[in-house]
């Protein structure tokens, strides 16, 4: 339990230290595409519209 609520600070700290860079919309686009890819793994040439 300890060891989880460690994990979620640093997930926390990790979005604000993007978005105090100005990088939070590169960093979500990232995470979109690459869940994507995750959940269709076929779809190669996808373009994804942002």
């Amino acid at each position: 339990m300890v060891g989880e609520a460690v994990a979620d600070a640093e997930a926390v700290l990790e979005l604000r230290a993007v978005q105090a860079n100005g990088d939070l919309d590169d960093h979500l686009a990232y995470h979109h595409i690459r869940e994507h890819q995750r959940t269709y793994p076929d779809q190669h040439d996808c373009q994804l519209g942002a």
